[in-house]
């Protein structure tokens, strides 16, 4: 019998085809990717959807979320994440047009900087409901979903201020590291059911959401954009169900200030 022979090219080849076979393939799985107006989340959506899923985004300015569904061909659900009615009508909305869905991406996110001796009650509940009710209810249906369904993709866009406080961050910062809780928790609690619960962790991304919060940013190319999260999303996800990635921190190499 004749000795196979493996050429370089045979080699390519079948180095491609293991790959593909341990990678998950996105083509017309079903999204929902909270805040996905703008900045991050439309970036996440556009990434998704340009990889064949099939992505919903929901957001708070019918105007904005329109436009933005239509110049990336998303469906739009207007959802307040903090309001359960909403969120309810989110997954229907989903699930009567596509019978099902796999991805959650909770990115819907609000920030209010301040000192202490001047943070206010409104503000502080304000973050909080956005930033950490939010999710647990956008988390909360899809875990039902993907409990059932022995299998599901959450992923929670945080921050690097989840892994450290700093002047002025009691109401966001302190959002971030109870969200970090809620995914340690959903991910013990659900990691049986074949569901992985992934935080990825940006720090300074040019977005209008430094201008909505209040603070000065400065763009600058070496500084993060929203597809470079966007990028590390889709990465996570595309890893074969057998693993997961639990946690990814995103930092500039070296930014300009």
């Amino acid at each position: 019998m004749g000795r196979l022979t493996r050429t370089p090219s045979t080699m390519v080849v079948m180095t491609r085809l293991r790959y593909t076979e341990t990678q998950m393939n996105l083509t017309n799985k079903v999204a929902i990717v909270t805040g996905g107006s703008s900045g991050i989340g439309r970036a996440i959506a556009e990434s998704l959807i340009l990889s064949g899923s099939h992505v919903t985004i929901t957001g708070r300015d019918p105007a904005k979320l329109e436009a933005a569904a239509a110049d990336i061909g998303a469906q739009a659900v207007r959802a307040d994440v903090s309001n359960e009615q909403d969120v309810g009508r989110t997954y229907r909305t989903v699930l009567e047009k596509f019978g099902h869905f796999d991805i959650l991406v909770n990115n819907a996110g609000i920030g209010v900087f301040k000192p202490l001796v001047e943070m206010d009650l409104a503000s502080f509940e304000r973050v909080f409901a956005t930033n950490v009710t939010g999710a647990m209810l956008m988390g909360r249906e899809a875990a039902k979903h993907f409990v059932a369904r022995k299998g599901g993709h959450i992923v929670n866009i945080a921050s690097t201020a989840s892994l450290h406080g700093a002047a002025n961050g009691t109401a966001y910062m302190a959002s971030k590291f109870a969200l970090r809780a809620l995914t340690e928790c959903w991910r013990s609690e659900l990691r049986k059911h074949n569901v992985r619960v992934i935080q990825i962790n940006p720090s300074e991304v040019i977005t209008p959401f430094a201008e909505a919060a209040g603070f000065p940013q400065t763009d600058h190319p070496s500084k993060l954009q929203p597809e470079d999260i966007a990028n590390m999303v889709k990465s996570v996800l595309e890893m074969h169900d057998r693993g997961f990635t639990t946690e990814l921190t995103v930092f500039a190499t070296n930014p300009a200030t």
